[in-house]
């Protein structure tokens, strides 16, 4: 039974990236989309002027394309570090990943490092910064 809810969430995730594909990114790119971080409340408010403007989302398609964006795309707690994450990290990861990547300190270190070691463009300077940010809103506690 936990697979067949585990597979409609899958179809609906699936059904979501492309309805995001097809609608929003006729007029935007991925990349302004990754990194909003909005509520379920802000991306249907988005999704409604967007359809204002033009965007051909049928109606039954709305809670599938908020539902993901919500959780591919959705908020991050404030605080210094959370820019850093929506700008760099998303470059080759969307926040469903980070949200989901709960990491002691050192691990988040570790994953850090890596990141840089692949190329992640991660200053010395925001490297604390970030690695705090993770630490405290993505930590195992």
């Amino acid at each position: 039974m936990v697979q067949a809810g585990t597979s409609q969430a899958q179809d609906d995730s699936e059904r979501g990236e492309r309805i995001m594909n097809g609608s929003c990114q006729e007029c935007h790119d991925t990349r302004r989309i990754q990194v909003q971080a909005k509520s379920a409340d802000e991306w249907g408010k988005t999704v409604a002027t967007m359809m204002e403007k033009g965007a051909k989302v049928a109606a039954d398609d709305i809670p599938l394309l908020v539902n993901y964006l919500v959780d591919h795309h959705g908020p991050l707690p404030d605080g210094p570090g959370k820019s850093i994450v929506l700008n760099t990290c998303t470059l080759c990861h969307d926040l469903k990943r980070i949200k989901l990547g709960r990491r002691s300190p050192e691990e988040w270190e570790e994953t850090l490092s890596a990141m840089l070691n692949e190329g992640a463009p991660l200053s010395d300077d925001a490297f604390p910064v970030v690695h705090a940010y993770l630490s405290r809103h993505f930590g195992t506690d």
